[in-house]
């Protein structure tokens, strides 16, 4: 029986550019985020205009987070000259140019979202940049896509060049 799920993974280039963030305290995924700060963050971050078209998650390295919050984050990608006002509660960072390892799944029926993500994070841990000339890059956030049925599953992982 073949059990191959289809995720394609390809090269992303991310420009410099701030991230309105809402931070949660001990999140480290979606579940507890939202236990811990609420759902309802996604609504307003949708309302501001995004660089990328979409609010994102991320899991952040140790130097975007401030003591006593969590790894895990929502936030939406702005352009680096954005000013205008920022909702309260939230924060600003500012992240570099950076390569990212994008991963997709297939399309997935809404039931299937839970095991399409699990695919996805499966494919991650096995897959090594190496092969491509890269490394993961620890000093830039992961990043999650809202989970869409009709588009697929997408995490990005950065990725630095090997030396």
């Amino acid at each position: 029986m073949n059990t191959t799920k289809k995720i394609s993974i390809q090269v992303v280039d991310k420009p410099k550019r701030k991230v309105i963030i809402k931070r949660g305290i001990k999140a480290t995924d979606y579940l507890d985020y939202c236990d811990e700060v609420g759902c309802e963050v996604w609504g307003l971050l949708k309302s501001i205009k995004s660089i990328s078209g979409e609010p994102v998650c991320l899991w952040l390295p140790t130097k975007y987070r401030k003591p006593n919050t969590s790894e895990y984050v929502q936030g939406v990608e702005v352009a680096t000259d954005y000013n205008a006002p920022v909702p309260k509660g939230f924060d600003v960072i500012e992240l570099p140019a950076a390569k990212y390892l994008m991963f997709k799944s297939a399309p997935f029926a809404e039931e299937n979202c839970g095991a399409t993500i699990a695919d996805v994070r499966a494919a991650i841990k096995e897959y090594d940049p190496k092969t491509k000339g890269y490394l993961w890059d620890e000093s830039n956030p992961r990043i999650q896509l809202e989970p869409i049925g009709s588009r697929g599953y997408i995490e990005l992982l950065p990725i630095k060049k090997i030396d």
